[in-house]
């Protein structure tokens, strides 16, 4: 028997594949996801075409590798200056920008023809427009310019959820914009903590990101601020939704943990204590845990609040 043999051609090959996929940044792809399908149990009102959650979730996932793609080729010229940012494949020369370019372009393309001939032209308008918002709006006219550019280039985050809501209605309503808005609060008390981790990477690259411009006390309440409006926003889908006890639980009981963890944090900064005694990365790592239990929370409520009214 004649043992296969690697060559050094198919590494290469499969090298230049990760490449392309980490340009897509396939963790953020799967926080944009988990926003995505939840709601369309929500607007169901139960399961929904499986077919029809995969369409979404495959258009989904082209519309983020997108804008994810479009904002590596933008960003090169920083990415470069921040360690950690400087192993990424623009930066390394393991992707040509011009590739990168005509990827990104191509997958914006065949996000909106995907979701527009598979879903509905509504959820491949939604698409289209957060790509823009994100490779435009936040890359190339926030990002570099305010200390604010997070809290609205968010915008472009938070239209996941209103694409997963189109997708099964073919139109908006008011349980998907009160996620859409618990979203866009959400975003700086999950992000700013990361910037406080990688203050100095963000003032080398020149990037004026709020830790970078303000001290911690002032991020620190900044990010309570946020915290306040994210737990409140959650509450308001219970009569709007309307939403039964689980979902109620999980928002009161995942909610008020994020706000007591924003305000250890705070706590932390008028103590003076150091940024690694402070550790803004646990408020960052429970942020992503936050979000996802309750937008899982928001798929199982109406599976059982409309299926077993007794227990709603």
């Amino acid at each position: 028997m004649t043992a296969s043999r690697v060559t050094p051609a198919d590494t290469d090959r499969w090298s230049t594949v990760r490449a392309y996929i980490s340009l897509c940044k396939p963790r953020i792809i799967e926080l944009l996801l988990i926003t995505t399908f939840p709601v369309m149990f929500l607007a169901e009102r139960g399961v929904p075409s499986w077919w029809l959650v995969i369409a979404t979730l495959v258009g989904g996932t082209l519309s983020a590798s997108s804008a994810n793609v479009l904002n590596c080729y933008l960003d090169r010229d920083i990415d470069a200056k921040m360690h950690r940012t400087s192993n990424r494949p623009l930066v390394t020369g393991q992707v040509s920008p011009r590739a990168a370019l005509v990827f990104g372009t191509v997958l914006g393309v065949a996000s909106v023809l995907w979701l527009g001939l598979l879903v509905n032209w509504l959820s491949a308008a939604l698409s289209f427009g957060a790509i823009v918002l994100y490779a435009w709006f936040y890359t190339i006219v926030l990002k570099r310019r305010t200390s604010q550019n997070i809290v609205w280039g968010g915008l472009a985050g938070c239209i996941p959820v209103l694409i997963g809501w189109s997708a099964v209605t073919n139109s908006l309503d008011w349980p998907a914009l009160v996620l859409f808005v618990f979203v866009f609060f959400w975003t700086p008390p999950h992000y700013w903590p990361l910037s406080m981790k990688f203050r100095e990477d963000y003032a080398n690259a020149g990037v004026p990101m709020l830790p970078v411009l303000e001290n911690n006390i002032a991020v620190g309440r900044k990010i309570v601020l946020y915290a306040w409006a994210t737990f409140l926003t959650s509450l308001v889908l219970i009569p709007v939704g309307p939403m039964g006890w689980i979902y109620t639980v999980v928002a009161v009981l995942s909610g008020g943990l994020f706000v007591m963890e924003s305000h250890t944090l705070l706590r932390g900064a008028r103590a003076g204590l150091s940024e690694a005694e402070i550790k803004p990365m646990r408020l960052f790592h429970y942020s992503i845990s936050y979000v996802s239990v309750l937008f899982m929370a928001v798929a199982i409520d109406p599976l059982l609040y409309w299926a077993l009214p007794g227990l709603g």
